[in-house]
């Protein structure tokens, strides 16, 4: 992989980073007006027009509505989608940014767990040490004392991980067959049909000042993924998805502009063992990535 290839592809991580954190936080405005279902069933109604636009943009239609689609797991991971968002949405009414991310970071640990009964990958012994940190950096942030230990927020931001984690692992079997195109207008069209009418029965009319902020919903989002495939496109994977953690910083900043809060020595020192077991995951596999690179 040319040097200047994998600075493009941090460059573009970086960016998704800031758009996805801009994302979190007009989510995090929501939830404070709207259910939770309710802005999950936004997330994708905001976020349909610009994908079909892509779509047919790049020319893909053939692509999305193929013969031969895996239906069964793409509904799957519609609802481990959905799932993960309305869990994520619930969690940021009583967290933090920073807090929120700070527990997410487990779902690339929780990758690797997966990956082994799914993907009948084996897991060597200094993931299971990788892992084993990572879960002490959880335990680390959520206060290990008796009264704010696993709290709600947090116990959902926690399985809005791992429907995550096994969302990305589907999204790697699918992908085997379909087309990138084809993940995201299904996952986006789910989420937008399967939201509203999870929704429509206690549906709150949404107000006409949050126009902007739906706006801004659909573009960061969109914007997000769009770079996110940029970044792993044009740089190699190890190297990059370390910089995905650099949205604790764009958490941060968020809630000290927006919020006036500021995580306590708890939540950063425990992301700190969280990240480092990342770090050392995207380490460890860099070497077997660049040799696969050459085979092929």
């Amino acid at each position: 992989m040319h040097p200047t290839g994998t600075l493009r592809g941090i460059a573009a991580m970086l960016l998704a980073c800031a758009f996805f954190a801009c994302l979190d936080a007009l989510l995090k405005h929501l939830a404070g007006h709207y259910p939770p279902v309710q802005v999950m069933a936004l997330r994708g109604l905001t976020a349909l027009p610009l994908v079909c636009a892509y779509v047919a943009w790049r020319r893909e239609a053939g692509s999305v509505f193929k013969r031969g689609l895996r239906w069964r797991l793409h509904l799957l991971r519609v609802m481990l989608n959905m799932a993960m968002l309305v869990l994520f949405v619930f969690g940021l009414k009583s967290l933090g940014l920073a807090q929120a991310y700070t527990l997410s970071f487990i779902a690339p640990l929780l990758m690797v767990l997966i990956a082994v009964p799914m993907l009948g990958e084996r897991v060597q012994p200094r993931h299971w040490i990788a892992i084993g940190l990572g879960f002490v950096g959880v335990v680390v942030a959520l206060r290990p004392d008796q009264e704010a230990f696993l709290t709600i927020g947090a116990i959902s931001v926690l399985a809005g991980a791992a429907c995550y984690a096994l969302s990305n692992m589907l999204g790697r079997l699918i992908s085997r067959t379909e087309s990138s195109a084809a993940l995201v207008f299904w996952t986006t069209a789910g989420m937008a049909v399967g939201g509203l009418l999870l929704s429509a029965p206690g549906w709150v009319a949404v107000q006409a000042e949050h126009a902007a902020v739906l706006a801004g919903l659909a573009v960061s989002g969109f914007l997000g993924q769009l770079l996110i495939a940029e970044a792993f496109r044009h740089g190699q994977a190890a190297a990059i998805a370390p910089f995905e953690y650099s949205a604790l910083a764009w958490g941060i900043l968020l809630d000290w502009m927006f919020w006036q809060a500021t995580p306590d020595a708890w939540t950063l020192g425990g992301g700190a063992l969280i990240i480092a077991s990342g770090l050392w995951l995207a380490r460890s596999e860099a070497p077997r990535s660049m040799l696969q690179q050459k085979r092929t």
